[in-house]
């Protein structure tokens, strides 16, 4: 296990200015100032702004009967500053996070522990890489994530709870919170890359011709049966646009034998308080709405996330929730696309391996030595998981 040095390195000065720090957990997002959490570093991802929190929680996204249960750590100075926040979860399940932990549960289940409740710091059911420790401008970084990371171990430690997760982390803060004792998970999702592309040809022209042939065709497919896109914002998404949405939205859910994570109540509080955030892409057939690609998007990044259909047609899932979203940040100068977890099939239409990483503390010491030595060997695999997959992705390696 790694040891903790920050207190060693840390000068008499330090030392003092951290221990005037007060660090208060609190039960919803909205016992803190918008004004205060959003002037944080890191709100400028769409996930992490009062608003999108705050929604989640009065739609009863989160809450009683759903296994997020608010926790929110956050961090004053002795001016009672907002410097620091966290935002933190009870989680009775693993549904909703994606770093998957089941395997987990059931060692502590056959050791006759108890793995559920832990603490979990995410955006819920939101995969997508951002900051877990949001910091105010001009703070000392190491001194905000020491007490925020030792406020959410001691709750942890105070309701006899297994662990704490903290799930799509930057790489950055992943380093940072390896020095806490925190073990890191690494694990890989495919996204894409704009280089400065001026149209979807432009980025066809640099896939090989197979694969250039190959996705021509399933755009081709889609036009030749009568599908059309609208691409809608948040000032159009009325509450009549989202009756026609949501059942869409659902089905995805309704197939596996699962209620939806969020309801038309969340979506349209983000469409009235982040109108320019979340872009929605529907497809179309005899005026009537087919299929959507629910999405949000930052400054430099769109995010794929929710996709539904009430029809099937060949190549409208690569259509709506791949092709749409790539036509749209080259239009709008968007340098990434992050179109969610796992499926190997994106890779053929342009998407590469890109590292994600999360990172653990168990209240056990024989199981988490266990897991630091599956982690080990787990970033291994991965490695050469991501190696093998960069021998196929799509773009010419020479002039073809």
């Amino acid at each position: 296990m790694r040891k903790n040095t920050w207190s060693r390195s840390t000068d008499r000065a330090g030392r003092k200015e951290a221990s005037q720090l007060r660090a208060e957990i609190i039960d919803g997002i909205n016992e803190v100032k918008p004004s205060a959490w959003n002037n944080l570093q890191g709100t400028d991802y769409p996930f992490l702004r009062h608003e999108f929190l705050a929604a989640l929680e009065t739609a009863a996204c989160v809450g009683p009967g759903t296994g997020w249960h608010p926790c929110h750590a956050v961090l004053y100075d002795a001016e009672e500053n907002l410097i620091g926040a966290m935002p933190l979860y009870q989680k009775t399940n693993s549904w909703g996070e994606f770093v998957f932990d089941f395997a987990w549960a059931d060692a502590y289940r056959q050791a006759g522990l108890r793995y559920y409740p832990k603490l979990v710091s995410a955006v819920p059911y939101t995969p997508a890489t951002s900051p877990r420790l949001l910091l105010a401008p001009g703070c000392d970084p190491t001194a905000v994530l020491s007490k925020l990371i030792d406020a959410a171990r001691q709750l942890a430690t105070r309701l006899r709870l297994s662990s704490l997760h903290l799930l799509f982390p930057t790489e950055q803060q992943a380093k940072q919170l390896a020095g806490q004792d925190l073990l890191i998970r690494k694990d890989c999702q495919f996204h894409w890359h704009n280089r400065d592309y001026e149209s979807f040809e432009d980025f066809l022209g640099e896939l090989t011709s197979q694969k250039r042939k190959k996705l021509r065709r399933e755009r081709r497919r889609i036009a030749e049966s009568g599908i059309s896109f609208r691409i809608m914002h948040g000032d159009e998404l009325n509450d009549d646009v989202w009756e026609q949405i949501m059942p869409l939205y659902a089905s995805s859910f309704w197939r596996r034998g699962r209620e939806p994570y969020l309801n038309q109540k969340f979506f349209a509080a983000i469409s009235r308080e982040l109108p320019e955030q979340i872009v929605v892409f529907v497809a179309m057939h005899s005026d009537e709405p087919i299929a959507t690609a629910i999405c949000f998007r930052s400054a430099d990044t769109l995010y794929g996330r929710y996709w539904g259909s009430s029809a099937r047609y060949h190549s409208l899932h690569f259509e709506t929730c791949y092709y749409q979203g790539i036509d749209y940040c080259i239009a709008n100068g968007l340098a990434h696309f992050e179109p969610g977890t796992q499926g190997e099939h994106k890779i053929a239409r342009g998407f590469v391996p890109t590292e994600t990483w999360s990172a653990h503390w168990l209240s056990h010491p024989q199981f988490a030595a266990a897991i630091d030595d599956y982690l080990n060997r787990e970033r291994a695999y991965i490695d050469e998981y991501m190696d093998a997959v960069q021998e196929h992705v799509p773009y010419r390696k020479t002039a073809d």
